[in-house]
């Protein structure tokens, strides 16, 4: 079968996916974790938060040390110590995410988009003087406007961003939104997009194959879709989606993907849980 576009899978297990209430992975499965999806050929593993502490810091040295074929890396926020915590760890690939939308600038950050933006330049050409590669993420963009996610994407490119997020951050979307929004921004988005969903309605996957349909090339998954309050993407199920129904190349091996869920079950689930991938879900606000 001659397959059509190439879409890059970003699996973020091991950063957002450990936001899943309850869940903590040892040093040891995050490393078993990340030795699959490599294995399957996913090739962007976002591996978590260095700026969480020492401890955190200890695991991204060990997953920097394998020899993976995948590029291993961090998430960060628009703060020069988070920058400094993954050059740390040895990370060369960094992903920094700034709030985009009005909410968020106005209530929790409380300042202007003018300052968030200023805050941003500074923190990129902080990382790219460590000779770093970057991806800007825009956290709550589906909540913000088509303007605001372009001038942030322009200005991600001036600076040497290599690609921007689009956060359905608070699971508000559908699949038409998104595809309708997705779609009259990569007419005039000087970067590639990945989208990243959350499942809050059961229509993460839903959400990210249509995102891709739209143009979209980079989309963010869980294994068993796992993550905060109600998960996030579904791996297995968007590989397969956008393999057999949309005839796209990810370069995952589809024969595999059911026995990843398998190992990350061994992790989550509890004797007394009965909630599909063993963890119990809430209602809490984590960042995306």
């Amino acid at each position: 079968m001659q397959r059509g576009k190439e879409i890059y899978i970003v699996d973020t297990t091991l950063r957002d996916g450990e936001q899943a209430a309850g869940l903590v992975f040892t040093a040891e499965e995050k490393l078993a974790i990340a030795r699959a999806l490599d294995s399957i050929g996913v090739r962007w593993l976002e591996a978590g938060v260095p700026a969480m502490g020492e401890e955190e810091q200890e695991v991204m040295k060990m997953l920097l040390a394998e020899p993976l074929r995948s590029t291993v890396f961090s998430w960060n926020r628009a703060r020069k110590e988070d920058v400094l915590a993954s050059i740390k760890c040895g990370f060369s690939f960094l992903h920094i995410s700034i709030p985009i939308s009005d909410l968020h600038i106005k209530h929790k950050l409380k300042t202007s988009r003018e300052r968030v933006l200023a805050q941003l330049e500074e923190v990129v050409l902080f990382a790219r003087s460590f000779g770093c590669r970057v991806s800007i993420g825009a956290e709550d963009s589906s909540r913000s406007s088509t303007e605001q996610f372009l001038q942030l994407a322009r200005l991600a490119e001036k600076l040497g961003a290599e690609r921007v997020r689009y956060a359905d951050t608070i699971g508000c979307l559908d699949s038409i939104a998104t595809h309708n929004k997705i779609k009259i921004i990569t007419n005039s988005c000087p970067l590639p997009i990945e989208i990243h969903t959350h499942n809050d309605f059961g229509l993460a996957v839903a959400n990210s194959v249509a995102a891709c349909k739209a143009g979209a090339e980079y989309v963010s998954t869980t294994i068993g879709g796992i993550g905060e309050r109600a998960g996030n993407a579904s791996m297995e199920e968007v590989v397969r989606a956008l393999h057999f129904i949309c005839k796209y190349n990810t370069g995952v091996d589809i024969s595999q993907v059911v026995e990843l869920k398998k190992l990350i079950l061994n992790y989550t689930a509890e004797p007394d849980d009965n909630c599909s991938y063993g963890y119990n879900h809430t209602t809490s606000y984590i960042d995306f």
